[in-house]
């Protein structure tokens, strides 16, 4: 099998590389920094979340990923910063995706919109001595050591939010172009997402949450409709359906006043089903809410 895989590695590489789309996430209601800049300061807190996806368990070589973003209110720049540093190892390549983002917010209606950039750090590597092959095959492609290349990295975006509702565009990888990492090339292509939610109240303790996810790099475009119920503002549960690829089942908690613990199982209903024992995320999130100074009340004696 070992020999199999290098040699297929060999065929690949005999070209240009071209990049997997984005890493990928199920819990995206709680992710919305890292596809979209437009997002920071949109909670009016400082809040950071964390995620870890393991992919396809059981198979080898499967991805995981790692995601940390924190942003926040910043009200001289009338709007918000955030920054995002996300890791996704996949086989024998991992990258490492560091950004930092800023959002321009305006009062509109009920709610803000606001338009964002992010600039960072795209970074690829590959770690050849973890290949086994024949030793008959010779391909002076195929790296012997770890090799590794990285590129400015550039993504914009719009969001409105309000009470209620959301919705949102954006590109990642706006510069597009080529990273080199010893005699390879990978060609890093635009990304777009689109993002939308609402939150309904059926009653005093009860929430109904649906929202929509769509991620789409030429020629392929992916939608994720997720719907959660929310008890108390404590404990949530729901499930999401991924065109062509999974059925995801998910809840979460929250803990003293602003943790949020979520976890969620991947069902792949793709054909790699019979390869996979499914996928796992966990999420943790925490908010602090920014409370603003009033200014002083002063009386004035004549109208006491």
């Amino acid at each position: 099998m070992k020999r199999f895989i290098a040699c297929l590695f060999s065929v690949a590489i005999c070209n240009t590389l071209y990049s997997q789309q984005d890493p990928q996430f199920s819990q995206n209601m709680f992710n919305r920094l890292q596809p979209n800049p437009a997002t920071a300061g949109s909670n009016d807190a400082i809040c950071a979340a964390l995620l870890y996806r393991s992919q396809w368990v059981s198979f080898e070589g499967a991805p995981k990923t790692g995601l940390l973003s924190v942003d926040m209110p910043v009200e001289f720049l009338h709007g918000g910063v955030g920054l995002t540093l996300m890791t996704d190892k996949l086989g024998v390549e991992n990258t490492f995706n560091a950004k930092l983002a800023y959002a321009l917010r305006f009062d509109v209606g009920p709610g803000k919109i606001a338009v964002g950039a992010d600039v960072g750090i795209l970074q690829r590597s590959l770690d050849g001595t973890k290949f086994v092959y024949d030793n008959s095959v010779v391909d002076e492609l195929i790296p012997s050591s770890s090799v590794s290349g990285s590129k400015l990295d550039v993504g914009a975006g719009v969001y409105y939010n309000s009470e209620h509702f959301y919705i949102g565009g954006s590109t990642t990888h706006l510069l597009e172009g080529d990273i080199k990492y010893g005699n390879l090339t990978t060609e890093v292509k635009r990304h777009f997402y689109g993002m939308a939610g609402a939150s309904f109240d059926l009653s005093p303790t009860v929430a109904l949450k649906p929202s929509v996810f769509v991620k789409s790099v030429s020629p392929k475009t992916i939608y994720d409709f997720n719907l959660n119920i929310h008890f108390n503002n404590k404990f949530y549960g729901g499930v999401s359906y991924r065109t062509e690829d999974a059925i995801v089942a998910m809840l979460g908690f929250t803990v003293l006043q602003n943790l949020r613990i979520g976890y969620s199982y991947d069902i792949t209903t793709s054909r790699i089903k019979d390869f996979s024992d499914g996928t796992h995320e966990i999420s943790v999130g925490y908010c602090y809410k920014i409370r603003k100074k009033e200014p002083p009340l002063i009386r004035n004696v004549r109208f006491l």
